[in-house]
């Protein structure tokens, strides 16, 4: 395999009045690095996967936003 584009569409994407104000904090936030998805080069049959074959390098977060479910 070599590796391409990922591209990802997100269908019926709205927001509900009650998620409003924790998407503006959301906004004023800095963006962190993108981190790397390392797969293990040895897996060659894309189905032979399993998850100890992915590592997530450098991922950072900031502290959670709690926005409620909408109903």
């Amino acid at each position: 395999m070599k590796r391409g584009e990922f591209i990802h569409v997100l269908g019926d994407a709205h927001v509900y009045s009650n998620h409003v104000e924790p998407l503006m904090e959301q906004l004023k936030r800095t963006p962190h690095p993108f981190p790397i998805l390392e797969l293990n080069p040895e897996v060659k049959d894309l189905t032979k996967f399993e998850f100890s074959d992915f590592k997530l390098i450098n991922y950072t977060h900031d502290k959670k936003i709690k926005m409620d479910m909408a109903v």
